[in-house]
């Protein structure tokens, strides 16, 4: 019986330039696959329409063709498959796991100042549910007027759907148990792009078959979500690698908006990647 090949993606954002974190995340990703003999895929994930630029797209494929990194051709660009996303909405949709939202922010948070209280999740308080009891009458209704809204993930719904319990296998944490009512009822598809990271990336996984996901700690939240959403739409989901986040001297965790260091900056510099790597995997 022939092994499954494993394929591993990094998948990052083009809202600025690349920093030091980001070439620890490609380099984990990437030598996974190679130590697999599997496959290394790369993914530009540009839905963010109002903080994404084409031009930072160039940037990332340089940089990373800097660190020595091969992939896939292709690329897959996320705007030019916003059709996947809807097809995989409106399976949703049709089965009942999403429901329309009209909240605004300050909607919520009057919600949940008026209730006292909100259980909190790795994105902030859980939506309190403010949507989910409007008639099919009321939602036609607001559709019609022109009111804007999102999709929100019906959860009770879904995970009755399930009738099991969702797991999935971390290489760090052991066998996981989802929990996905700590993000609550997410929103699946926001308003402003049509998709959302959750559901984006699911699909994306799906369709590109990634076996083996290697990425940053930060997100290990998200899949409690993540794999109710696989189930849901019969993606099988993949074994996780969750790495450690990359800090400055400060101890905070490296990012564009802290203004991070860039590999491009690091390359004009003088840096070799050489050294880039041996500060990035510093021997025993």
């Amino acid at each position: 019986m022939t092994e499954p090949v494993t394929v591993t993606r990094f998948a990052p954002s083009p809202t600025g330039h690349l920093h030091k974190g980001h070439a620890f995340a490609a380099w984990q990703a990437f030598n996974f696959a190679r130590e697999q003999n599997g496959r290394f895929l790369l993914r530009i994930e540009d839905i963010d329409f109002n903080r994404c630029d084409p031009a930072n797209t160039q940037q990332i494929l340089e940089d990373l063709a800097w660190l020595g990194l091969e992939w896939e051709e292709p690329v897959r660009i996320q705007s030019e498959h916003l059709d996947d996303y809807q097809k995989a909405a409106e399976t949703l949709k049709d089965r009942g796991f999403i429901y329309p939202c009209f909240c605004t922010r300050k909607d919520i948070e009057r919600e949940i100042e008026a209730a006292g209280h909100a259980p909190h999740g790795s994105e902030g308080p859980v939506y309190p549910g403010i949507c989910r009891a409007l008639s099919i009458d009321e939602r036609e209704t607001k559709i019609a007027s022109g009111e804007s809204y999102s999709l929100r993930l019906d959860l009770e719904k879904a995970l009755e759907a399930t009738a099991r319990q969702l797991t999935w296998s971390d290489s760090g944490a052991g066998e996981q148990c989802a929990h996905p009512e700590r993000l609550g009822d997410a929103v699946i598809v926001r308003k402003d792009i049509g998709t959302s990271y959750h559901l984006a990336v699911v699909v994306d996984d799906g369709l590109q078959g990634v076996t083996d996901i290697v990425r940053g700690i930060d997100l290990f939240e998200s899949t409690h979500l993540h794999v109710v959403l696989q189930e849901l739409l019969g993606i099988p989901t993949p074994n996780y690698h969750h790495h450690p986040l990359l800090t400055d001297e400060t101890g905070a965790r490296l990012a564009k908006r802290n203004q991070s260091i860039t590999l491009k900056a690091l390359r004009e510099s003088g840096m070799t990647v050489e050294e880039l790597r041996t500060l990035l995997h510093p021997g025993p």
